[in-house]
């Protein structure tokens, strides 16, 4: 399916060199001012070719509304349709990869799947599929905003690089204001960490942490539709993601009860939101928002895609050498962390009209 939602819903379309990619989001409510510079400004933070850190394809990535907004930039309520025209695609990059099956790609498992497959660049498998739902992240963040909501994401590992102590101070002190922020001198060395993998024409993994502020207690659902599996659906819908974790997350298996209790603080009174001393929960229990920071971590697999000779097979299973080509990222982690944003704002926002 390539729908994500049920209140509101996001419908994408479109192959990395088609066209155009797109995509129709209904269920946004209806009286909503878009401010389109921002949006605009926040799409291009995911676009291919902005840095020497990401892939060299150079896009645009501004979107075109066909539908749901007034001329003057106001929800309508009815469906948001939108197109991002694809303009730098090198299909003829991909042709020898059109009779081979490319290591850890969607290449073989869409031929088992559909019979048939777009090699060029991907198709529908490319993370340029993404774009639309930066697009409906960008909607969803303005909308949360105006609730008070605030959502965060930091590219927090690269390889061996990383930053251990974001949320180690989130969990143990919520009372404070929480900041993502990477130590300057880390985020040296995890820019330094991506070059040397694309210099070697190597890849590398790396990790996106998501902090959001605002939620109320109460969003999300005790069984089914639970608030965390709903970010977890979302965070492994995306290409290259290999984990999820929220609060403790694994530490929790190392952990003891007596030591990440989080302990309720007094309130003075029935009617007042209750906070806690720690967080370690990560702001949902039971399913459901309790009025704490919400924080995870998504960690991403090496891109698949090397620029260096790959031993596999070809569609008819003989074994032969795959040769470099095409433009790719060395580092997935650095453009997902707009990503993750993007679909962290659509979860929450989602849940939040359906509460």
């Amino acid at each position: 399916m390539n729908t994500f939602g049920k209140n509101i819903t996001l419908t994408t379309f479109g192959e990395s060199h088609g066209p155009a990619m797109g995509g129709v989001i209904d269920g946004f409510p209806a009286g909503f001012r878009i401010d389109f510079d921002r949006l605009y400004e926040e799409v291009a933070k995911r676009r291919p070719g902005s840095s020497a850190l990401v892939t060299a394809r150079k896009e645009s990535d501004r979107p075109e509304f066909l539908s749901g907004i007034s001329p003057d930039g106001v929800t309508l309520g009815s469906p948001i349709g939108f197109i991002v025209r694809n303009s730098d695609h090198h299909s003829s990059d991909y042709d020898e990869m059109a009779k081979v099956y490319r290591p850890n790609h969607a290449d073989y498992t869409y031929i088992r799947r559909y019979g048939i497959r777009d090699h060029r660049g991907g198709g529908r498998s490319s993370a340029r599929e993404t774009v639309n739902w930066v697009v409906a992240g960008a909607l969803a963040s303005q909308w949360l905003e105006s609730k008070g909501v605030k959502v965060e994401t930091v590219l927090s590992q690269v390889g061996p690089v990383a930053d251990e102590n974001i949320f180690a101070q989130i969990m143990a002190h919520p009372e404070e204001t929480p900041r993502l922020e990477v130590a300057p001198e880390l985020k040296n060395a995890m820019e330094e960490q991506v070059m040397a993998a694309k210099k070697a024409g190597d890849s590398v993994g790396g990790r996106v942490s998501c902090l959001i502020t605002g939620v109320p207690a109460g969003i999300g659902s005790p069984v089914a539709d639970k608030l965390h599996a709903s970010l977890a659906a979302a965070m492994m819908s995306i290409n290259a993601a290999k984990g999820f974790e929220y609060g403790l997350g694994f530490n929790a298996a190392a952990s003891f009860g007596s030591r990440t209790a989080d302990t309720f603080l007094p309130s003075g009174s029935p009617e007042a939101p209750l906070r806690t001393a720690t967080n370690y929960s990560g702001g949902i229990q039971g399913g459901i928002s309790n009025g704490m920071p919400i924080f995870f971590n998504v960690a991403f697999k090496p891109t698949p895609t090397l620029m260096q000779p790959l031993q596999t097979v070809d569609v008819n299973g003989n074994g032969v050498t795959l040769n470099p080509a095409g433009r790719h990222d060395p580092c997935v982690a650095v453009r997902a962390v707009h990503v993750v944003k993007a679909m962290a704002a659509f979860v929450i926002m989602e849940n939040m009209t359906s509460a």
